[in-house]
């Protein structure tokens, strides 16, 4: 039997009930550790659970920022210097990853606070996460500010990917499973995967 929970429902739950359970109801997600630097050689690290794939030509992913009516250092990190990482979680590191949920202040690095390693190659001004199996180096593109509730849509392109090498198939594939990708649930629940199946393209 299904219970049902309406609108009106979840407008009078408490807001942090509510808060667990919308985020869960969309199901497994992709989470990431967002890596950057400020002009000042500061760094920073956040967790992100809301990425979304764009396009692939040009190699463009975004993801949302809660509203700016507080101080985000990944958002301003992200705007002055146009440069940052996604790094996948792992088994090794979905804890410390977790961590840097937690509210630091701008002079403490989460890298330092969650024991993570900064990892710099390539150019790149923004530092990877040295423990992450699947590392991407991004390039900001576009900010779109959505009014429906004040949240930001950052919209990067893909400059540079790393990741195993018996993980890329010969169709570009990239098995995120072999690599040890985690996913989660909801604001603190992580899961494993085992792959069902992989399916041909759909055809008429």
């Amino acid at each position: 039997m299904k219970i049902q929970i309406s609108e009106s429902d979840l407008l009078a739950m408490e807001q942090r009930k509510r808060a667990h359970l919308i985020n869960s109801v969309g199901g497994f997600k992709s989470v990431c550790l967002i890596g950057t630097i400020d002009t000042n050689s500061q760094t920073n690290l956040a967790i992100i659970t809301s990425i979304v794939h764009i396009g692939a030509s040009p190699p463009l992913i975004s993801f949302i920022m809660r509203p700016d009516s507080v101080e985000r250092h990944t958002l301003s990190n992200i705007l002055e210097t146009g440069a940052y990482t996604l790094n996948h979680l792992n088994e090794n590191i979905y804890k410390q990853a977790h961590q840097t949920s937690a509210r630091y202040p701008k002079e403490i690095s989460e890298f330092d606070a969650t024991g993570l390693t900064t990892e710099y190659k390539n150019g790149c001004k923004a530092p990877f996460v040295k423990e992450s199996n699947v590392q991407l180096e991004v390039e900001f593109k576009q900010r779109i500010d959505l009014t429906i509730n004040n949240t930001i849509l950052i919209i990067g392109e893909i400059k540079n990917l790393y990741f195993p090498e018996n993980c890329l198939q010969e169709d570009g594939y990239l098995d995120i499973e072999k690599a040890g990708t985690i996913s989660c649930t909801g604001l603190d629940s992580y899961h494993t995967s085992n792959r069902i199946d992989r399916l041909p393209y759909a055809k008429v």
